[in-house]
């Protein structure tokens, strides 16, 4: 079984890449965060899980921490009718922060999960459900990217009020995230923070 890969990157795709070792490519399929950084003939690591499909035979899947491993191998073991595809679309979208993603869990918000996150609501409540008593046994690495998360706590008010204007969740959360890299007060009140968030949306 093959359990680590170290070599030199031959070639790169949207969610994967061909690392190149002792003269052998193998295929790895990556996490969209972790293959947008890769180059073709940098170094590279990954700690790696096989899965045997009937159709594709052996797969790879990569993983540049150790602790997104075993976050995978959580979604994939724990939540039901979960196979290593769906594990990895799962683990794309907590990897914008695992701090977070793994509060929102313990916290049983399944606000946070639709609106930063951009889960379904019934896929955040089954995430709740099936991880609620298991998230603590993955590694955090990394602190909470998302401070909006924890100083404003309207947010899925504001969240609400974009999608009910006809904004998608992920529009909405772009707005927040610029409107937090501006440095707009976390005590400001609601009503500007949605004519500011609707100004950026606008742009």
């Amino acid at each position: 079984m093959i359990a680590y890969l170290k070599g030199e990157i031959l070639e790169t795709k949207e969610d994967g890449a061909i690392i190149l070792c002792g003269g052998v490519g193998y295929e790895v399929n990556l996490p969209h965060p972790s293959a947008q950084e890769l180059s073709v003939g940098q170094p590279a690591a990954f700690y790696v899980a096989e899965s045997i499909s009937p159709y594709d035979g052996t797969v790879l899947y990569g993983f540049t921490h150790k602790e997104d491993k075993d976050l995978w191998f959580l979604f994939k073991t724990a939540i039901p009718n979960t196979g290593p595809k769906k594990a990895m679309e799962f683990l794309n979208k907590a990897l914008r922060s695992v701090a977070d993603f793994h509060q929102a869990i313990l916290q049983r918000d399944p606000k946070i999960l639709t609106g930063i996150f951009g889960f379904t609501a019934k896929t955040a409540e089954k995430l709740i459900n099936s991880l609620k008593d298991k998230i603590d046994a993955v590694t955090v690495q990394g602190e909470s990217k998302i401070k909006v998360l924890e100083d404003a706590p309207y947010l899925s008010n504001v969240l609400e009020a974009l999608g009910a204007l006809g904004y998608s969740s992920a529009e909405a959360r772009r707005a927040l995230d610029t409107l937090q890299k501006q440095g707009i007060p976390s005590h400001e009140k609601l009503e500007v923070i949605i004519k500011e968030a609707l100004r950026v949306l606008k742009k």
